[in-house]
Formats: structure tokens, C-alpha cells, sequence
């Protein structure tokens, strides 16, 4: 059967880390890297190559480029898929960001994690919970797990297909545990503290037109938690948005459009009722995610107003030669100020605190933690606007910036960019109301003079030239103001017209706008409740009562782009 040929992992040098084939005669390495980086950017993540007749997919995460070739006919998001697990299992073991530093002294778990992931070519054992049960990983890796790694030496079933090596690391050969019933999570879990964290963190792309009409404007969502709960437990989550018509959990399903969810959500509780209902791995995961149009919305349609923590207004061609832009930022009254009185979002430590004391009051028959009980004044606490940042990319003509004006933070100029780049501490962004950026542009061309101007001499003055009639002296004489010859007046109009057509080329075309905001999700979903069902759980401790928390967070890396 087709499937993964070959993976090369290469360093941001390009020199080749790994070579791992799962075929006889895969294609050779450096010639697919030849390719990859012979296209122009952005370069894409699947790619044919004719000389060797093979589709390349290409994966890069932090400095490494992961490269697998294909010589059959195998769906595209496999290989991507399985490249992406790749490195989710690698910083499980070796942490994070992946450094080629790392893969270079754990060699001998890079093959162990490869054999499991992939056995000749066909992918089977993808889940990092898995994963710890069959690989050994060196003393020194399992000192920085906390020892989270369970012992290898119970049992001897087999848990995944992948060959398996002998006499790796100190352990000596490699042993079986018994494989769970639950595949994404393994056996014996035992934790000191029980804890239970759920982040939830949107990233927002918007369109503005220059009238400030909101062209597009698109959420990306992930709700990752992170598990430290013995034994099995079985959670339950509850998410609640406010408005819309329906129940809660039909204006949460219309909320979280086209949801991917891990293995463990059960999909009949969430068609059914718009709950999570799910046997969590241990340690962290990404429960779901989604995508959210903020477009939609007869409030929003009619006006095309998008509710972000800050908006812009762009000013071109101003002053006198026009070669003059202003860039006016505007902070949500919501977000002005620290207060967010008004702001939907939990601040992390009103939220941990509030789900603290909640879950004491819950009952014997669910450890709970419910939001809905929060005070008003307890909701609008602690949303913070901070990394604040403008960009204002220019043309490429755009010679140096002779004055920048910024009112407030700083603003500086990069030729190498060719944009200015206006940065306001989140310490003042939270104290102003709106601020404002104004630049004066100078392009390759400007400073030279036509000849209308005149010339330059020897001595490196200006020089000009008039035209002297006699037949004027007379006019001349008695005070009369001479003639201005109609040729000079539309040579001059004519000048001023390309001064201001080169100082428009010069104009930015839009500006891009990047923030992060905590406590507060664009979507306006929120936690409403994490349950764990004692009666479907099995080994939990007696009275277990797992202290839980919950943190939003709203992001925007230049995604916010206002046209001009």
C-alpha cells in the first residue's frame, strides 16, 4: 500500500538533521530542498517535483523544515497531518521550541518516536499519551517530564506496530506496557495536585474599506486544556455566548462554526445539546477548534461595524506637497482606560479564584465550577489591551521618513522593511483614548530640480533663467505689474500636478494593526461551567475537588488591515 515514503528533517542552515526512509528508494534529500527553496515567496506547502516524478509536502515549525516526498498517489493532508503530529510529538519529548541543537543529542528517541508514528510507510500510533507508554526516553528527558513518563517494565503487550529497538538508553531493551482501553490517554495516571486549565484563544483577521465598512472579518478559535487529574476522569464542559434567538446550545453551535474536535469529544452530546463531553488525554491538548464570522448579524450587516479593542483611520497626500500621511488610532471606550467596565471577558485570576470557589460549593455528585454566578462587577475585571502595534508598509520608492510625529509610544522607520512601525505600550494604551501618527514621506526623486526650477552651476547654486523684453519697459516704467507669459502658468501647473502624483505614489496603501487582549474573546464565548461526572469516572481519588482555571485571550498579528 502507498503511504509515507520518507521524512527529512533539516535545520534553518539547510543542513540535513535526519534521513528516515520507510521505502527501498525514496528520493534523495538535498535536490528536494534545491526545489522547495528555488520557489518564490511565500512558498507553498506541497509541491511537485518533475525530475524525480514525486509531489514534495513540506512542514516548518520553529528552525526546522520537515520535508516528505511521495512517489504514489496518497492524499496530500495525510502527509501534512502526520508531519504536524511529527512535531507535536517531538516537543512533547524534547520540549519546546524544537531546536536542531536537541535532535542532534536525541537521536536515538527521534528513531524510537518515528517507528511508532509510522511502521512502512502507514501511520498508526499518533497520540502522545501513547506515545509515553512505548518509547523510552533517556534519564535526562525524564527528568524534565517530572516523571510523567509511566515505568516501561509492566507488562509485555505491544502498543503500536512500529519497529521496535533494542538497547536504547540506560534501560537496556525496550519493554510493553499493557495497552489502555482509551487510546489518547494513558494508563496508571497519578498526579500529586489535581488541576484542570481551559484557555480559550481567538485569532482575529479583519478587512476595513477606507470608509471604515468592515469587509471581512473572521475569528480562528482553539480550546486547549491541559489535564493533571489521577486516574479516569470524565469532564464535562459547557460554553455560553450571549445573544441571538434559540437555546444556549444552539447559539454556542452557531458560534463555533465548522468545529474540529480531538478523539475524545463524544459528537451525539454535542449535536445533541452543544456540550463537551469527554475523557481528556493526560497533560495538554487542543480540545476543539473554530471559526467564527463576525460579519454575520443583521446589527452588523446593516452597519458593517466589527466590535475590535481598537480601530484606525488613515489620512493620505496632506500637507502642502502632499507628501504628508496620518494615521489616527481610536481605543474602544470598552478597553480605554484599564476599567473594561462593560467588557465581557474574565480577567485569569478573578476567573481561577472565582471557578476555586465554586468548585467547593459543588456536590458530591459532580466536582463543578460554574460561571454564572459571577458578579457583573466580578466579569469586567482585569481586561487588558496590550502589544499594541501599527504597521505602515510603504512603497518600495519611499526613500527615508524625514519626520515622524507620533503623540504617544514610539515610531520609527525601517528602510530594510520599507514601512514605519508605530508601537504603544500596553501600559499606556490602557490610559489613552487615541493617539496619533503623522509622517512625512521623501521619495527616491525628490530634492532634484526640473528645469522649470532651473539648473544647478558650477559652484553648486541654483541658477535660473528669465526671459527680458523691451517692449514691456515701458509698462515696466510706470509701476505696472509685469505680464506672466500663459506657457510659464501651465508649465507650473503642470509641475505641481506630477510633484503631487509622485508624492501619491509614495502614500501607503493600507496599514495593518496587531494587538492582544486578555480577558476578552471576540467571539464572545465563554466558559459557563466544567464539570467532572464522579459516576462515569473511574479511579479518582475520595472527595477529589481539582482546583480549576480559566483564561481568555484575543490576538491579532498584523491581521487587522485598513485600506486607504
Amino acid at each position: 500500500m502507498s503511504g509515507i515514503e520518507a521524512v527529512y528533517i533539516f535545520d534553518e542552515h539547510n543542513n540535513l538533521l535526519l534521513s528516515h526512509p520507510f521505502s527501498l528508494r525514496p528520493p534523495p534529500p538535498h535536490p528536494l530542498l534545491q526545489s522547495y527553496l528555488s520557489q518564490p515567496l511565500p512558498r507553498p506547502s506541497l509541491l511537485f517535483i518533475p525530475s524525480s516524478q514525486s509531489t514534495l509536502h513540506i512542514h516548518k515549525s520553529d528552525s526546522l523544515i520537515l520535508l516528505s516526498p511521495t512517489t504514489t498517489d496518497v492524499a496530500p493532508l495525510l502527509v501534512l497531518e502526520f508531519l504536524h503530529r511529527l512535531t507535536d510529538s517531538l516537543r512533547e519529548f524534547l520540549g519546546s521550541p524544537l531546536l536542531p541543537s536537541r535532535l542532534e543529542t536525541s537521536y536515538d528517541l527521534l528513531v524510537q518516536i518515528l517507528s511508532e508514528l509510522c511502521d512502512a510507510g502507514m501511520v498508526c500510533n499518533t497520540e502522545p499519551n501513547a506515545l509515553r507508554d512505548v518509547v523510552e526516553a533517556p534519564s535526562a528527558v525524564t527528568r524534565l517530564l517530572g516523571g510523567a513518563a509511566p515505568s516501561l517494565s509492566q507488562g509485555a503487550g505491544a502498543v503500536g506496530t512500529g519497529a521496535r529497538m533494542q538497547g536504547i538508553g540506560p534501560g537496556g531493551p525496550v519493554q510493553h506496557s499493557v495497552p489502555t482501553a482509551i487510546p489518547w490517554r494513558r494508563s496508571g495516571v497519578r498526579h500529586t495536585s489535581n488541576e484542570l486549565y481551559v484557555d480559550l484563544v481567538e485569532s482575529v483577521q479583519a478587512t476595513f474599506a477606507p470608509s471604515g465598512r468592515a469587509l471581512e472579518a473572521l475569528v480562528s478559535g482553539a480550546v486547549a486544556f491541559n489535564c493533571k487529574v489521577s486516574g479516569v476522569p470524565d469532564l464535562l464542559l459547557v460554553l455560553r455566548t450571549d445573544g441571538g434567538g434559540g437555546d444556549r446550545g444552539e447559539r454556542v453551535r452557531r458560534t463555533m462554526q465548522r468545529p474540529v474536535f480531538h478523539p475524545c469529544v463524544r459528537l451525539a452530546r454535542w449535536k445533541g445539546q452543544g456540550e463537551l463531553s469527554f475523557v481528556p488525554p493526560d497533560g495538554r491538548f487542543v480540545l476543539a477548534g473554530y471559526e467564527t464570522d463576525l460579519l454575520e448579524g443583521e446589527e452588523v450587516l446593516s452597519g458593517g461595524k466589527v466590535d475590535l479593542p481598537a480601530s484606525l483611520e488613515v489620512s493620505t497626500a496632506l500637507g502642502d506637497k502632499g507628501n504628508e500621511f496620518e494615521v489616527r488610532l481610536s481605543i474602544n471606550s470598552r478597553f480605554a482606560g484599564g476599567s473594561g467596565r462593560n467588557s465581557p471577558g474574565l480577567s485569569a485570576a478573578s476567573s481561577q479564584q472565582s471557578l476555586s470557589n465554586t468548585m467547593s460549593r459543588a456536590g458530591p455528585r459532580s466536582a463543578g465550577a460554574s460561571l454564572a454566578s459571577l458578579s457583573a462587577s466580578q466579569e469586567g475585571k482585569g481586561t487588558v489591551l496590550e502589544d499594541l502595534k501599527i504597521v505602515v508598509p510603504l512603497p518600495s520608492s519611499a526613500r527615508k521618513i524625514p519626520e515622524i510625529r507620533a503623540s504617544r509610544g514610539e515610531a520609527h522607520f525601517s528602510p530594510a522593511d520599507s514601512g514605519v512601525t508605530w508601537i504603544i505600550p500596553g501600559k499606556i494604551a490602557s490610559q489613552i483614548s487615541s493617539a496619533v501618527l503623522r509622517c512625512t514621506v521623501v521619495g527616491d526623486d525628490e530634492g532634484g530640480f526640473s528645469e522649470s526650477e532651473g539648473m544647478l552651476g558650477s559652484n553648486g547654486f541654483k541658477t535660473n533663467t528669465y526671459d527680458y523684453d523691451e517692449g514691456d519697459a515701458a509698462g515696466y516704467q510706470i509701476g505696472e505689474a509685469p505680464s506672466v507669459p500663459a506657457a510659464k502658468i501651465r508649465d507650473e501647473r503642470a509641475e505641481d500636478e506630477r510633484r503631487r502624483a509622485a508624492s501619491e505614489a509614495l502614500m501607503p496603501r493600507s496599514v495593518n494593526l496587531s494587538f492582544s487582549v486578555k480577558g476578552w474573546l471576540a467571539s464572545g464565548l465563554r466558559v459557563d461551567s466544567l464539570t467532572i461526572d464522579t459516576k462515569r469516572s473511574r479511579g479518582l481519588s475520595e472527595g477529589l475537588k481539582p482546583y480549576k482555571g480559566v483564561k481568555y485571550l484575543t490576538v491579532s498579528r498584523e491581521g487587522v488591515e485598513v485600506r486607504c
